[in-house]
């Protein structure tokens, strides 16, 4: 008889135990919910400029084959930059419609496997950042930008965009004098809101002051 206590004491802790270790219903929804929540906000942070502002324009490259690796990288054209840059590019426009102007995008955040891409075709840092360390386009702060007038029309900058070589440099000085007027237009205005150039591309402008980290996620089409 005793031996037949002790066996029911044992089954009844081991019944308790297994009981609290046992995860509730109301435990599982909270963990789903959590679990959503940070699936949710997975790309928080990140703005789709045409949403800001209908009023700029969009040419986007490389969701096309007219750029310089004739291929279509991206799935469809979508402008996406992080918040922080998209509040300086309003501003940007916002002067620029002042003088009756505007922006025009050509690139915008692009995803770290295009990056793999385009520096297996043209493997010059001059032009193309190596991905192993990322490019400012892959944390979603760069983008790849001229100024156009009230009909849409290009100002003149004195190369296409995605032109590789001097001509298309910030410090290159023999051009049209318009030409020199046009460049310095955008660079002072991108710089005035800390969008930074770079030395080989008149086009190309970061935010600089707020670091991120490499993404590889690439927009739904919708």
């Amino acid at each position: 008889m005793k031996n037949y206590r002790y066996l029911y004491l044992f089954l009844l802790a081991f019944l308790l135990i297994n009981c609290k270790n046992k995860p509730s219903e109301k435990t599982k929804i909270h963990k789903n919910k959590k679990t959503l929540n940070k699936n949710k906000d997975k790309h928080t942070g990140w703005v789709v400029l045409k949403d800001l502002d209908s009023t700029f324009v969009f040419d986007m490259r490389y969701a096309t084959t007219h750029n310089f690796v004739h291929k279509k990288m991206y799935p469809c054209p979508k402008c996406m930059v992080r918040k922080e840059v998209a509040e300086r590019l309003v501003k940007i426009q916002h002067e620029l419609q002042k003088k009756h102007l505007g922006l025009k995008f050509f690139d915008c955040y692009r995803p770290g496997k295009v990056q793999q891409a385009l520096w297996e075709i043209k493997p010059d840092p001059n032009y193309v950042a190596n991905p192993k360390n990322g490019s400012m386009h892959n944390r979603g702060v760069a983008v790849d930008v001229t100024i156009v007038d009230k009909n849409g029309k290009e100002l003149n900058m004195g190369t296409p965009f995605d032109y590789f070589g001097k001509k298309a440099h910030q410090d290159y000085t023999d051009l049209p004098k318009k030409v020199l007027e046009n460049r310095k237009l955008l660079r002072d205005l991108m710089q005035k809101y800390d969008m930074e150039p770079i030395r080989t591309e008149w086009w190309h402008y970061s935010y600089r002051k707020k670091v991120f980290p490499i993404s590889q996620w690439i927009w739904d089409c919708d």
